[in-house]
């Protein structure tokens, strides 16, 4: 008997976020397993999650018997696996540009605005910082949509790149960035922001999401 899906997730990591995006647009039932990266100095820190990701971050999934780190790569195997519910255009351009926006927010964006990052930089300076590398990766975003962009990141259909963005959006309006020189960004944003898919996935539905927010 195969074992259910088992998403091990933090309800804020928008590296959880885009993969439970995907599992939900691709109609894969799953568990989530809270990991919270705050509590007793960080739970992904400890000697039993470090066996399941030894880079000791969110999101790790338990699927087909196999655990697998890292979303982009997570999103490959999605793919791979179960390609009847497609995130990836069939015209090769379009999946290379759909790869791209992912690369940018997978590399160029998040990994500089995420928490261990924003500790080392400091309470006094992290705001100005993760202001400096969303508004540079945003630049580059809204760039590329402006060449492939339809309804959403590339044309008409749902992609990995939508699944990337619109974390990525909420952790811009967290470190206060303007948006406003964004145009393209801000539309896909809200032609998704009430998707089924994308809802339940929204951190205020997660299970480990507290009562009051922090900052």
């Amino acid at each position: 008997m195969a074992t259910k899906t088992l998403l091990y997730s933090y309800w804020r990591s928008s590296c959880s976020w885009r993969v439970r995006i995907a599992l939900n647009l691709k109609e894969i039932p799953h568990d989530i397993k809270p990991v919270s990266l705050i509590k007793n100095g960080g739970e992904h820190h400890s000697n039993e999650y470090r066996e399941i990701n030894p880079m000791e971050h969110v999101p790790a999934l338990h699927i087909d018997g196999i655990t697998l780190i890292e979303s982009l790569s997570i999103f490959q195997y999605l793919e791979e696996t179960r390609p009847h519910i497609p995130l990836l255009p069939h015209d090769v351009v379009k999946r290379a540009r759909v790869r791209e926006i992912c690369d940018v927010i997978s590399s160029g964006i998040q990994p500089l605005q995420n928490l261990q990052v924003l500790i080392f930089v400091g309470e006094e300076k992290k705001n100005e910082w993760a202001q400096h590398w969303i508004n540079k990766g945003f630049r580059a975003v809204e760039k590329l949509l402006s060449s492939s962009a339809g309804k959403y990141c590339v044309g008409d259909e749902i992609t990995f790149a939508d699944c990337c963005l619109i974390p990525q959006v909420f952790n811009a309006r967290r470190f206060h960035v303007d948006l406003r020189p964004f145009p393209t960004i801000l539309r896909v944003d809200r032609e998704l922001e009430n998707h089924p898919c994308f809802r339940a996935a929204h951190p205020s539905n997660q299970p480990d999401c507290p009562q009051e927010l922090p900052k």
